[in-house]
């Protein structure tokens, strides 16, 4: 499972700097505020991802994700679970795999790997198979939403915030 640890944190962090999100590193062993497995599982509190050197990429992706996908309203109101619909839950599976292709040393190959590999369920029996044949609900919520092109199945990356003046 890889893990942040593994990655260099400032790419992560600016990846989802350029959807309107803060990546906080928690020291080692502390808990992870906003997460909604524990352990070293990411979590989530209006527009901040929290996580650990040993938090997996995946997980932070997948909790990112799930503030990306959200108005600004609501996102605000977000502490620890961001959704209640199915529907947008599986659209942000699939964000996910196409934000790790973004992120250097990840892909989506690992990211479908480590999926698998926590347990992600998915009716074709695994995540490679949920992105690439059974997701066209998610792939049509996220064009309408604007964050992929569900023709060239690559996420619609927003422009780097403006550095501060």
């Amino acid at each position: 499972m890889q893990t942040l640890a593994d990655i260099a944190f400032h790419d992560a962090a600016a990846l989802l700097a350029r959807y309107g999100l803060s990546l906080h590193l928690v020291p080692d062993g502390a808990t992870i505020p906003g997460s909604y497995w524990g352990d070293s599982e990411a979590g989530i509190i209006a527009s901040s991802v929290y996580v650990r050197c040993d938090t997996p990429v995946h997980s932070m992706l997948h909790e990112a994700c799930h503030l990306i996908v959200l108005p600004p309203e609501r996102r605000a109101a977000v502490h620890t679970d961001a959704t209640d619909s199915v529907e947008e839950e599986d659209a942000v599976c699939v964000l996910q795999i196409l934000l790790a292709g973004e992120l250097p040393g990840v892909g989506r190959d690992r990211a479908l790997a480590d999926m698998d590999a926590w347990g992600y369920s998915f009716r074709l029996g695994s995540a490679r198979a949920y992105f690439e044949r059974d997701a066209e609900t998610s792939w049509a919520w996220l064009e309408r939403h604007g964050l992929a092109d569900a023709t060239s199945r690559m996420p619609t990356l927003p422009a780097f915030p403006a550095a501060a003046a």
